[in-house]
């Protein structure tokens, strides 16, 4: 640790976006319960237009802020979480993740080391994926640390927390991106103010779903074309997307 006292740590709100999650949302912010209440500064779920009971999930939960956001689309959302936060650091999860004990202490570790951090990242784990598959699954990270090395940045959607002096700098989020390419959009345009940090470490356990619904070879081909689509030409390569519930 940094040797830094609780006064000195920078706030945290953790923001979770959420479309249709009332499945998966309940064991997320158990765990956020669990794991994270009492450290962070405030736990902020921003409903994407849900038309299922993900409103009535977070209602269960009373130390949770619930926050509406109409134009659907995960920019848009993690926009709308931004604007409605007050931490220092903006530290952003998905429905369908398990933040684990120590996740949030890493960040004020990272970021107390690292003056210059901007924004900090990690793997996925997958708690629905078994043997072989999940192997498969988190190898990608490892095959993407050369793209890293050439870019100078690396981050994942579901797993990151960013200075909120650096979201100002950038303009927020990027609303014309719908899905594919918004992290890598993030990690670029965060890396002008500062360094992009992914941590080995900084593991988040997270579904396979869509892994299991669309096939492992179809996600890491459509992930690395938008990552080199975005770092060099500075927009997305896929504009659909399908929600996988």
């Amino acid at each position: 640790m940094t040797g830094e006292t609780e006064a000195q740590r920078p706030t945290i709100s953790v923001v979770i976006p959420a479309y249709n999650e009332e499945d998966y949302l309940p064991a997320c912010l158990d765990a956020v319960m669990q794991n994270l209440a009492g450290k962070a500064v405030e736990i902020i779920v921003v409903d994407n237009n849900s038309t299922d009971g993900t409103k009535a999930v977070v209602e269960r939960y009373p130390e949770v802020t619930y926050v509406f956001e109409p134009r659907k689309g995960i920019t848009r959302a993690r926009q709308r979480g931004f604007i409605a936060s007050t931490g220092e650091i903006l530290a952003y999860v998905d429905a369908d993740t398990h933040p684990p004990e120590g996740w949030i202490e890493q960040i004020w570790e990272q970021f107390g080391a690292h003056k210059n951090l901007a924004c900090l990242s990690g793997p996925y784990s997958f708690y629905d994926l078994s043997g072989i598959r999940n192997k498969i699954s988190t190898g990608w990270f490892v095959a993407a640390r050369p793209l890293a090395g050439l870019t100078g940045y690396l981050m994942v959607g579901g797993n990151f927390a960013i200075r909120r002096d650096v979201l100002d700098k950038m303009g927020g989020f990027d609303s014309t991106i719908e899905f594919y390419g918004e992290d890598v959009d993030i990690a670029k345009r965060a890396k002008k103010h500062g360094k992009v940090l992914f941590s080995p470490r900084f593991v988040m356990p997270t579904s396979g779903r869509r892994m299991k619904k669309q096939g492992f070879a179809k996600i890491a081909g459509i992930y690395f074309a938008n990552y080199f689509s975005i770092a060099f030409r500075g927009k997305p390569a896929t504009r659909g997307y399908e929600d996988i519930r």
